[in-house]
């Protein structure tokens, strides 16, 4: 009769299995709850005591330590001198492992949990035992998932548990064991910038293919992902999301939650090719949609507001990819979803200002992490640097025009309103393009001549400024900083034209 160990906290499916064990001719040893779990559903089961010869102790903490269990499992069947070991200590070998861990990662998420009781959450026997089953995964079955239980079960009732199945599961111990004290770790990690930085994250989709069809791409979550994310959004409606909509995606929420009144944000390519803010939802989507009505053709839209039938009745006429909000009244819904293919989306908007975690870039042989841009412009730090001074309405739409920049690939350049983008020149190489590019979008467009210029750094040379304002910019700003500030501030004064120094840059690479 061969033998297995069976101790889990999840007890999904657990006695099914353990009915197939004893079906081919296992014995099972078993602890605690998962003891009793078993021997209310007659399950015949050897408690761990009457293998240990050693009660349970220290409200539980130690149970499965102990060399009667560890020689059973990590003793080589091919190796004489291990079998001989196992005879002389009256050691049972152990040929199937059937554990899950202490549910650590669901404690932490529990509001108010305190670190004691996290701690309590930290499994010490459990990792072992799987580890060592693993490691001799030859000679012993490891189970550490219950949605393996199925295929464990047919693998062992058609005698095809071998070699590859063995070393499959093996291999999912310790991306499970490595999992789980990466999570442990960033729990009780305070430093900000560790020695080490340890990630872990889960599948959550596979992708049909990267940024182009040549390329391989999969979809991995966070262990908590924030609420407010694309990870943690629910999906109403369409087909499955891309790799480049989930990038969309997420830029796009980076975006809107920097806005408090109804907002709606049009991005392609992640760059926003509009933003409009008013006080109704469909007025704002009016501002987004005439910002740029071309470049919305196929765009990813995010509404800061629960969308209503008169918003959802004006986005149905275009063909969008992705729209998404806190939610969508029934009679919206019903009408955006006569669209297959169109992908609706809810997200947490009320977790939308909680602190963000830092953000990761991989580069070829390693990671950069930095702190998200979330700084806050001030007006009250802004200098005006000219004779000539914005008003109090151009204030407010250079902070509205610096909410949208940090967003904008550079170098960038936005031209808005207070509520409105009308021009925006995203990631040129050279600063006087992208002041072009945005003036050409936005000197056709209604309010531009009530419109500031905002750019994401300093200008190099005074070309910028005087190519904006001989073509009708009246506000210009920018971080300053430049070594030819002066040149900036005199082709300024020259046309008459209010600078700005907001004294933070906004690069996006």
């Amino acid at each position: 009769m061969r033998r297995a160990l069976l101790s889990v906290s999840d007890k999904t499916g657990l006695v099914e299995f353990a009915q197939n064990l004893i079906a081919q001719n296992f014995e099972i040893v078993s602890t605690g709850g998962t003891q009793a779990f078993l021997a209310a559903a007659d399950v015949p089961v050897i408690p761990i005591e009457e293998v240990t010869h050693f009660p349970e102790m220290l409200d539980g903490r130690v149970k499965t330590l102990n060399p009667l269990i560890f020689g059973g499992i990590l003793a080589k069947r091919d190796n004489l001198v291990h079998r001989q070991t196992l005879a002389e200590h009256n050691i049972t070998p152990i040929d199937l492992v059937c554990v899950n861990l202490y549910p650590f990662a669901q404690t932490i998420q529990e509001p108010n949990v305190t670190l004691a009781a996290a701690v309590e959450q930290i499994d010490i026997g459990g990792p072992s035992l799987i580890r060592a089953a693993a490691k001799n995964y030859n000679d012993v079955l490891v189970v550490c998932d219950p949605d393996d239980y199925d295929q464990v079960s047919h693998a062992l009732a058609e005698h095809t548990d071998d070699t590859r199945l063995r070393k499959h599961l093996a291999a999912k111990v310790f991306h499970h064991t490595a999992h789980y004290d990466a999570v442990i770790a960033n729990y009780l990690t305070d430093d900000a910038k560790p020695e080490t930085l340890t990630l872990t994250y889960k599948r959550k989709q596979a992708l049909r293919y990267g940024e182009n069809p040549q390329q391989t791409a999969t979809f991995y979550q966070d262990c908590q992902p924030a609420p407010f994310s694309i990870a943690a959004a629910k999906q109403l409606h369409g087909k499955p999301l891309s790799f480049n909509n989930i990038k969309d995606a997420d830029a796009a929420l980076g975006l809107i939650r920097e806005f408090d009144i109804p907002t709606v944000v049009a991005l392609k390519h992640m760059n926003p090719c509009g933003i409009g803010s008013a006080s109704t939802l469909e007025a704002a989507w009016d501002k987004c949609y005439a910002a740029d009505s071309m470049s919305i053709f196929g765009g990813i839209i995010v509404l800061n507001r629960r969308v209503d039938l008169a918003t959802a009745t004006k986005m149905h006429q275009l063909f969008l990819e992705i729209i998404i909000a806190p939610a969508f009244d029934d009679d919206a819904y019903a009408v955006l979803a006569k669209k297959k293919n169109l992908r609706l989306l809810t997200v947490d908007f009320s977790n939308a200002k909680a602190p963000e975690d830092d953000e990761l870039i991989s580069v070829r042989g390693g990671l950069l992490r930095q702190e998200r841009d979330n700084i806050v412009d001030d007006p009250a730090e802004f200098q005006v640097v000219t004779t000539a001074q914005p008003t109090a309405e151009q204030l407010s739409a250079i902070t509205f025009g610096l909410k949208a920049i940090k967003f904008i690939k550079s170098n960038a350049i936005v031209i808005n309103t207070p509520d409105q983008t009308l021009g925006v020149g995203p990631g040129q190489m050279n600063r006087i393009d992208a002041v072009k590019i945005a003036v050409g979008k936005a000197e056709v467009k209604e309010h531009y001549d009530q419109a500031v210029l905002v750019s994401d750094a300093f200008f190099p040379m005074d070309d910028c400024v005087e190519f904006a304002a001989e073509h009708g910019i009246k506000v210009i700003a920018e971080p300053g900083g430049s070594i030819r500030d002066k040149d900036s501030i005199a082709m300024a004064e020259k046309h008459g034209v209010a600078l700005v120094f907001t004294g933070n840059r906004h690069f996006r690479h």
